[in-house]
Parts: structure tokens; sequence; C-alpha cells
């Protein structure tokens, strides 16, 4: 019977440090250099092991950063009711957020428009990361008007749920009036916090949410991992 080829034998090997959860979901793998020398090797046999790993799914190159451990795509529901918490807890794995920015200034004229506001309103910047168990799964950026929501920051400074601060903001329930889907590559600001190579498509959403009276309150745009997320679209909730 003909062996094996070197490259699978190292592939497999691979494979089963992963599914044994030496290289949990989202951890970098040991460089070529060191693979080389921990099967006694060339790169280019370790090259070999490493795409069939990547054919497989079961790892990600990212250009200048290395080869990472994949996560199954988290299925993110989109529907007329959208809580990240919610969406996250859902699947099994743990939501969280850090916002990077809280800031009032005025409203562009995208935003002005979106929430139905006068020209050079003022408005609150909601900006973060969101996270599923501690992998980066989206940038967020929410547009909120400063006068229907005078304590915002103030109570975004305490917990990170902006769901919450707009129900202490007298809002208990808003829904999604409306979302624009559109792919496009990551720029270098986004690929840094995603932990995505430069140019690796992310999946961008663009969404007014609306309160009981169809008043926008929110105008929101997330930027998501692509190779991360699976978008499931419903028509209602």
């Amino acid at each position: 019977m003909p062996k094996s080829p070197i490259w699978k034998a190292i592939s497999d090997a691979l494979a089963s440090d992963i599914a044994g959860g030496q290289y949990p979901t989202g951890s970098k793998l040991p460089t070529e250099a060191d693979l080389s020398a921990r099967f006694g090797v060339n790169r280019h046999t370790v090259r070999h092991a490493l795409s069939d790993l990547a054919a497989k799914g079961l790892v990600v190159p990212r250009r200048g950063a290395g080869v990472f451990v994949t996560a199954p795509a988290t299925e993110y529901r989109i529907g007329k009711r959208v809580r990240f918490n919610q969406n996250i807890a859902a699947t099994g794995q743990v939501p969280s957020r850090q916002v990077s920015r809280l800031e009032t200034c005025l409203a562009t004229l995208p935003e002005s428009e979106a929430l139905r506001l006068a020209a050079g309103t003022s408005v609150h910047v909601v900006e973060g990361l969101s996270l599923a168990d501690g992998q980066p799964l989206a940038l967020f950026r929410s547009v909120l008007p400063a006068a229907r929501f005078p304590n915002l920051l103030e109570d975004l400074a305490l917990t990170p749920s902006i769901t919450a601060a707009m129900a202490r903001g007298g809002v208990a329930d808003y829904t999604r009036a409306s979302t624009r889907l559109t792919a496009r590559s990551a720029d270098p600001v986004q690929a840094l916090h995603l932990r995505l190579a430069d140019g690796v498509p992310v999946l961008q959403t663009v969404a007014v949410n609306v309160d009981s009276d169809g008043t926008p309150v929110e105008y929101g745009t997330t930027w998501f991992a692509g190779d991360r997320v699976t978008l499931l679209i419903q028509s209602e909730d």
C-alpha cells in the first residue's frame, strides 16, 4: 500500500490538534518555520499542509498576520427586531462589546435624512467592536438624536448596551424599518480591528430603527467579518 504524502500526515496531525483544543478557535497556528522544525520538513511541505487545512475550512490565512483557526460562521438574524446580545446568545456564544467612541456632534446629511432631523441637529455617535466568545465579529456605528436621548452617553458609559440606554431614555421597544446590505472590501482600519487581512470581504448593513410611532431613533452601520457570520434575513419576527 502506498504511503500517504508527508504533507497529508502533517495536515492530519494539525487537524487533530485543532479538534483536541490545542489550537482553539481564533488562535494563530505556529509559523511555517516553527512547523517545519516540528515536523522536520521544508516550508513547501508545511505550506501544502496548511493549504489542505484551509481547503477544509479549518484555518484561514491572513496576509501579513499568519494562519488562524476558524470558527463555524455565526448565524446572525436580521428581522423586525435586531438585538445583538440576543442574537449571539441564541447561538450559545457569549456576546460582548467594546465601545471606542462616545461623542455628540452635528449630524451629517445622510444621518439627518435617515433620522428625519433638520440640518445641523446634534446627534450622539457610538462606535465600537462587537464580539462573540471574545472573537471580533463586527464593527458598529450608531447615530441617535441627542434631543431624544439627552443622557445616552452617560448611560452608555455605565453599560455598552444601546438597547438598555434607549430604554432608560424612554424608548422601551424599537423595530427595524429598513436594512441595506452591501459586500465590500475591508479598509486597513477595519481589517486591524476585525483581525482580517486588508481587502478581505466585509458585509456592511445600513439600517434605520424606529419607535412604536414610526419615528426614527437610530441610524446604524455595521461591518461584519465576512468569514465569521451568516446573515439570516427574516421577513418578520
